[in-house]
């Protein structure tokens, strides 16, 4: 017969998923340790296992061995005031940063460390832990911060001091840039890879907004759908000119949408592949014969290109695969997905596998 001690061990509680910057790993963070896991193919690469202590916040540098930890849960490992650099490798930590507030979340690049507090962005070089830029913000509990992974371009985005707004700092031209994306508070944001084009979506979460990072335009709208729902994740697809943007919501539903190829690159011409008719394939409302009814941004913005139905109705979060038009979603359940859109037909994605990889609750 079990002892209590060993049926506490076996009540896992995830606290945290997160894929690492390209998504080809996810990592996730449990009241006792911490786990990583392989996209293509699925499987578990490593865990650590830290005497039911628990790790609130995993953030991943690409697929090497220096992670950032920060305790959380009913008896965290470490202080939810600090951010721990953990060199797997060593099966240690090698570096801290301490706060006075609880540490909201963390974001990596190869030479930077992004911190986001409840009123306060702050960001580190990597090499040394100095701090180099602190940003004022309204106040952010859920840690909205986006930072590009890309090496050539150094871009972070951040909430504003306004609701609704998003800061956005072009570090290698010295630029500061302030949209206003929403009238209402922000629910999440997202930057591309190379930090050109910010996606946002406010608490309503019925419009996903499409801007530029260089000049602060809105590039596109897109619906999500009309009823409010709470957006838990947005991602780009991969490349310097994506394709698409995928979202996920309490609404159980994955949207994936068709991005405008049409918006003039900094490169001369056309980037290969890019098609000009990229912004015509998110149907667009017919019915504008009502548009006195409904304001007219209800009909210009764009409805999602293709979908997928997640079977359990929890909070996930959604990556492009390492295929093409391949999505890779991970659920607050301990459950990983793979499926795939048809690029020119749309509609309804078709689900490839289905893992497992954590089992909740396991005391009962």
């Amino acid at each position: 017969m079990a002892s209590a001690a060993d049926r506490h061990r076996d009540h896992l509680e995830l606290l945290h998923i997160g894929f690492n910057q390209d998504t080809t790993c996810f990592a996730c963070g449990t009241n006792s340790g911490f786990r990583v896991y392989n996209c293509d193919p699925f499987k578990e690469t490593f865990r650590r296992d830290f005497n039911n202590a628990g790790i609130g916040v995993v953030e991943m540098l690409f697929r090497c061995n220096i992670l950032a930890l920060v305790g959380g849960g009913g008896a965290p490992r470490f202080s939810p005031n600090k951010v721990m650099i953990w060199d797997d490798h060593q099966g240690r930590c090698i570096g801290e940063l301490s706060f006075r507030s609880q540490v909201r979340a963390v974001r990596l690049r190869r030479d930077k460390i992004v911190v986001a507090l409840e009123h306060k962005v702050l960001m580190y070089n990597f090499a040394d832990l100095r701090l180099e830029h602190s940003i004022e913000t309204l106040s952010n509990p859920n840690g909205l911060v986006a930072l590009s992974p890309c090496p050539e371009h150094n871009v972070l985005a951040c909430p504003g001091l306004h609701c609704g707004q998003v800061r956005v700092e072009l570090y290698d031209v010295r630029r500061t840039k302030f949209i206003q994306a929403h009238t209402s508070a922000l629910a999440c944001i997202a930057l591309s890879q190379d930090g050109k084009m910010l996606a946002t979506a406010s608490e309503r979460g019925t419009l996903v907004r499409i801007h530029s990072t260089t000049d602060g335009s809105k590039l596109q709208e897109l619906r999500r759908g009309a009823d409010p729902a709470c957006v838990f994740s947005i991602a780009f697809s991969k490349g310097e000119r994506p394709h698409w943007l995928a979202l996920s919501s309490d609404k159980g539903t994955v949207h994936v949408f068709s991005l405008d190829q049409r918006q003039p690159s900094p490169e001369a011409g056309t980037t290969a592949g890019s098609s000009d008719a990229g912004s015509l394939r998110n149907p667009v409302s017919p019915f504008s014969f009502v548009s006195a009814i409904f304001p007219v941004s209800y009909f210009a913005s764009e409805r999602s290109f293709a979908q997928y139905r997640l079977p359990e109705d929890v909070r996930s979060t959604v990556g492009f695969g390492p295929q093409p038009n391949t999505l890779v979603i991970v659920s607050a359940s301990g459950s990983f997905y793979t499926a795939a859109f048809d690029e020119q037909k749309g509609g309804v994605c078709q689900q490839l596998s289905f893992c497992k990889f954590l089992e909740l609750d396991q005391e009962e």
